[in-house]
């Protein structure tokens, strides 16, 4: 890892009508649009199912350099997330996210400590650390019989 801070930018681009083109350096361009809960298409990655999607995308890879550096073994990793968008203190904000993680592991993985390495993950991973919400995890192992 680089020293930190750590800088990041994105730039949003829009006419009165029609996608918001979000872009950063070395990205390919992505259209975002509101989604069909505010009257949107529901076609498009909007800055809801964005923020949803950084929250999974942060616990595979928060993970991942767990696992790596634990030297755990593991076969693959499949990470839902669903986040509440409610009324909270006068706003409308996500105060809820499930992680909903299923780890896949060859037989002679020590479950409990896999289980271990997945909670970890969640307790460090910096999307979810720099939210308001609350987070739960709902982590499975299972062991995989070698083919």
């Amino acid at each position: 890892m680089q020293k930190l801070p750590h800088y990041y930018r994105v730039s949003a681009n829009a006419d009165l009508e029609g996608d918001v083109s979000l872009s950063s350096d070395g990205l390919e361009t992505l259209p975002s649009a509101p989604p069909q809960e505010f009257g949107g298409p529901g076609d498009r990655w909007s800055p809801e199912t964005l923020l949803i999607a950084a929250v999974a995308d942060c616990f595979i890879l928060s993970f991942r350099a767990i696992a790596k550096a634990s030297k755990l073994s593991w076969l693959s990793l499949i990470c839902d997330v669903e986040g509440t968008l409610d009324r909270s203190e006068g706003k409308i904000k996500f105060t809820e996210f499930k992680v909903n993680a299923t780890l896949d592991v060859p037989p002679d993985t020590n479950e409990q400590r896999a289980q271990r390495i997945l909670e970890k993950a969640e307790a460090s991973c910096l999307i979810t650390n720099s939210l308001s919400g609350t987070t739960h995890l709902n982590a499975v192992v299972v062991v995989k019989p070698l083919s």
